[in-house]
């Protein structure tokens, strides 16, 4: 019995052997089969599970269509229809790239197969006869003909360049391929096209973007916000290098007022008449400067001032809705915002009768008269005339209108300036007429805006630059 008994132990262990043996097979053998599967899923063996990258995009003159241009993905083997379409006046050349697997290199029409990550590129050429150009431009503006970018031109045409500086800033010149540029300082020229070409245009920050001719001295607001002033400087009004943040200016016969952003008003020069005491005002939307006396223009269309008022010429409690004020001897004017017009004050020459006024755009206030721009670019005046200063019947496409001492100055639509008058006379009763020059204007190009002086004109021109007539006892034309 001991025998069997051993014998039947043995069989019994070696069956368990062979179970658990089998058991542990088939363990291993399932996550062998795991693993497989796992790395079949994340692209191992090349199966149709796996993808790649391909990447699509052109040069200039054409595009890609199918399968369009970006970076797309495909399962391992599969064939892409690849489409290549060329712009007007120009022909596909070839792909480039990882081409290995492209059916035709040379053909717009074709395919690539996907054994692997691609980058490609179709290229395309301009056909003959045409010329490419490419345009653009830096900081501060921008190309506004013909644009910015590629374009394709027969050759010899000859292509407009116009050049759009943004505020603040001017144009400088064209740089690049510019051999064919008739002028490569003209904010508007031209290129003619004997080749492929590129360009750019570049502007430049400016100086000056306001000037102000006081009586003996003339102010100029800087595009970022600082002041500059020469001249004479007796009662301190050309002390305003200290200024910042300032929107406009206005001058009187020797003081000077700077509007900020904040809607505060500062103010510098003569002070007898208290015409410098603006320190409390605030929501100030335009100042004016007269001689003695100083204006306001609120949000609200209300006005504030200080200084003299022996005429009545602060006498505008009443007045509502107005959009601008001016002001420089003895009287003001307002324009309001339906176009019709308001003045108080000194009126002996009746600088002051301008209530039939309609369709008045800007007003100016000069020495005994009154100026108004109608919207048809045609001035009216009022008031003392003695030195032709009110002689502007003629006048026609006007865009400003400023009135000074004894002469009026307008600017025209084509930049051009004109001016009638002369400036007073030193000694009224011996008839001695002092005429400076202050309206020898007539060669003056590219203008946007004109300030009138006592005895000088000064003009702002496009580019940001400044110039002046008349006298100059004190340096106020030295801008």
């Amino acid at each position: 019995m001991g025998t069997i008994s051993r014998i039947f132990s043995m069989n019994v262990i070696s069956r368990l052997k062979k179970r658990n043996y089998a058991q542990i097979v088939c363990i291993f053998l399932a996550v062998i089969a795991l693993f497989l599967a796992i790395g079949g899923c994340n692209g191992g063996g090349g199966g149709v599970d796996y993808y790649y990258n391909l990447s699509v995009t052109s040069s200039v003159g054409g595009s890609v269509i199918e399968p369009g241009e970006s970076e797309f993905s495909y399962a391992a083997n599969t064939t892409v229809e690849l489409v290549a379409e060329p712009d007007d006046h120009h022909h596909f050349v070839n792909w480039t790239g990882d081409v290995a697997t492209i059916g035709n290199v040379t053909t717009a029409a074709t395919n690539i197969t996907m054994y692997d990550s691609y980058s490609i590129i179709a290229n395309f050429e301009l056909d003959e006869g045409w010329y490419s150009l490419t345009t653009f431009s830096g900081n501060g503006g921008s190309i506004a003909e013909p644009g910015e970018g590629y374009f394709a031109y027969p050759a010899n045409t000859t292509v407009d360049l116009v050049a759009a500086p943004n505020d603040g800033w001017r144009f400088k010149d064209w740089t690049g391929d510019v051999g064919t540029i008739a002028d490569v300082n003209g904010v508007a020229t031209n290129i003619t096209m004997d080749d492929s070409y590129s360009i750019m245009a570049n502007f430049e920050w400016f100086d000056i973007i306001q000037v102000a001719a006081g009586g003996f001295y003339t102010v100029g607001l800087k595009a970022d916000g600082t002041v500059v002033a020469v001249g004479l400087n007796e009662n301190g009004q050309c002390n305003v290098n200290n200024w910042t943040d300032i929107t406009q200016i206005s001058v009187g016969w020797a003081n000077t007022v700077g509007l900020r952003s904040d809607g505060t008003v500062v103010a510098v020069g003569h002070n007898w008449y208290g015409q410098c005491n603006v320190s409390g005002w605030a929501d100030i939307v335009q100042v004016a400067a007269g001689d003695g006396y100083t204006f306001g223009l609120k949000s609200d269309g209300t006005l504030v001032s200080v200084g003299n008022n022996d005429w009545g010429q602060r006498n505008v409690d009443s007045w509502t809705d107005i959009i601008q004020v001016s002001v420089l001897q003895c009287h003001t004017v307002g324009l309001k915002a339906n176009g019709t017009v308001v003045a108080v004050g000194y009126n002996d020459h009746g600088e002051c009768d301008v209530g039939g006024w309609t369709g008045i755009t800007q007003v100016a206030a000069g020495w005994g008269y009154t100026l108004g721009l109608r919207s048809d670019h045609i001035v009216a005046a009022v008031g003392d005339n003695t030195w032709g200063q009110c002689n502007v019947g003629d006048w026609v496409d006007i865009i400003q209108v400023v009135a000074g001492g004894g002469s009026t100055v307008g600017v025209k639509s084509d930049g051009t300036a004109v001016a009638v008058g002369l400036e007073v006379p030193e000694d009224p009763e011996a008839g001695i007429i002092d005429d400076y020059g202050q309206c020898d204007v007539g060669s003056w190009t590219d203008i946007v805006q004109v300030s009138a002086g006592g005895y000088h004109t000064v003009g702002l021109r496009s580019d940001g630059t400044v110039v002046a007539v008349g006298d100059n006892r004190d340096g106020q034309c030295d801008v």
